[in-house]
């Protein structure tokens, strides 16, 4: 494919920019994948559809994908079937009687901000769960879905880049040895990856601006309109008033700690080696038969109940997982266009040394923000700013910091990014909604984030 330069830009940008303003994300999203295998094939419009149909298809080809829709469709399965045994208003009542101080605004915002520190193990276990166990709670005392939308969002790609005993790790560490083995940069893995935790500016202030959100109350921007979910539940809480809490405790327990168990197992004994994708696959499935095992043994629902809430499950989050699909394939089509490659072509060039941290946060969020992934950003932008580092004699664990803070920030703020889609899910929040009312929060701790880069590469070059 031929260098398109800033037209591989603007495609995505077009899709992100109509999402915003029609609200649309699966119009957005088809138009863009159009549009962008319209430019790749020549402007012939009969070979883009056939290229965008074989390319819809051709996503069911990739295991990882396979496994991540199974994953997204099961997950709504296990959230129902959770919340028809009683588990979800048992877990409710209990709070309201025992724990008072927690059957709050401020208190149903604290568990979804502690289970998103707390779960480190994978970004979107750690959404899903967060979301499930204070939705209801933020329903009732009048927060608002967006709201948490954005605290669980804040908390799951931060926390697992914070703390990378995980997939995160895995991938972070293995491109750094990479450089390593190479010769391009010296020292020791593992303590480069440790030492660059320090310098994830943008993780690091999102955590602690969370925090302050759900303490102060502070609403800026669009969350100041967001409005909470309107519900009337008291019937159905009455039926389930003597519903255990473990209904909804213990299936979450098992999601959780079948998440390191099967990445020890597709790992051969190494967690760091695990596969992410079929980990959480192998978690859903390992939950669902718990909850069925549980459920029928302890007759909280009947044997066609299950099966019928399961499939019910399936049944509403067939949009989000439409939306999903349409992110990977526009990731695909992203590829095509070179959107990357152009992007990471900006560092070449004239650059001051003191500029450096400030300019690979920025064109790593750019990067992250035009194709809707972090990962594939930290596989595009470690190589290059670890070059750039070894070469203008930088500190290293600074630059990796630097990649790691724009990866997620351009994550964060980007409609098209699979993490985003999946915390809107999660949370029972429209996904349009999320990504307007959580930017002006991400855009301050990118701000701030800039200062602390521009900061530090001024004292390196003192």
């Amino acid at each position: 494919m031929e260098n398109l330069g800033i037209l591989s830009v603007l495609i995505p940008l077009f899709i992100i920019i109509m999402a915003i303003i029609t609200k649309d994300v699966v119009v957005s999203l088809l138009s863009g994948i159009f549009l962008g295998e319209l430019v790749i094939h020549h402007f012939n419009p009969l070979e883009a559809i056939l290229a965008l149909l074989d390319g819809f298809v051709g996503l069911f080809a990739e295991g990882w994908i396979t496994k991540t829709v199974l994953f997204a469709l099961l997950v709504g399965s296990i959230i129902k079937l959770i919340s028809d045994s009683g588990g979800v208003n048992g877990f409710i009542n209990y709070l309201s009687t025992k724990h008072k101080n927690l059957d709050s605004p401020k208190g149903a915002l604290l568990i979804a901000y502690v289970l998103g520190v707390v779960i480190f193990i994978e970004s979107s276990i750690t959404a899903l769960v967060a979301g499930t166990v204070a939705k209801p709670l933020c329903d009732k005392n009048g927060v608002s879905r967006e709201k948490l939308a954005f605290v669980c969002d804040s908390t799951s790609a931060p926390i697992c880049s914070l703390i990378p005993f995980n997939a995160w790790g895995a991938l972070l560490l293995g491109l750094i040895i990479t450089a390593i083995d190479t010769n391009v940069i010296t020292g020791d893995g593992v303590a480069l990856l440790i030492e660059s935790i320090l310098f994830n500016f943008y993780s690091l202030i999102t955590i602690f601006l969370v925090l302050a959100v759900i303490l102060f109350d502070i609403n800026i921007g669009s969350m100041r309109h967001a409005k909470p979910h309107k519900i009337d539940s008291s019937p159905m809480i009455e039926n389930h008033k003597n519903k255990s809490p473990l209904l909804m405790i213990l299936p979450l327990v098992v999601l959780i700690v079948m998440v390191p168990i099967s990445l020890y197992y597709t790992g051969d004994g190494d967690i760091l080696k695990g596969s992410g994708s079929t980990s959480v696959f192998y978690s859903v499935i390992a939950t669902l038969a718990f909850i069925y095992v549980y459920y029928i043994m302890g007759r909280h629902l009947k044997h066609k109940e299950y099966f019928k809430s399961l499939y019910a499950g399936i049944s509403d989050m067939v949009p989000i997982v439409l939306i999903l699909l349409l992110a990977f394939l526009i990731g695909n089509v992203i590829k095509g266009l070179g959107t990357a490659d152009y992007l990471a072509h900006v560092m070449d060039g004239n650059i001051s040394p003191f500029l450096l941290p400030f300019l690979v946060f920025l064109v790593s969020a750019l990067t992250s923000f035009s194709t809707g992934t972090s990962w594939g950003t930290f596989s595009i932008m470690m190589p290059i700013a670890l070059a750039l580092g070894a070469s203008f004699d930088m500190h290293i664990p600074l630059m990796i910091g630097a990649v790691i803070s724009g990866g997620i920030f351009g994550d964060h703020v980007s409609p098209i990014s699979d993490t985003t889609i999946i915390s809107s899910m999660a949370s029972g929040c429209d996904h349009i909604s999320h990504v307007r009312t959580q930017m002006p929060y991400a855009l301050i701790s990118a701000g701030l984030a800039s200062v602390l880069y521009l900061i530090m590469g001024w004292m390196q070059g003192v």
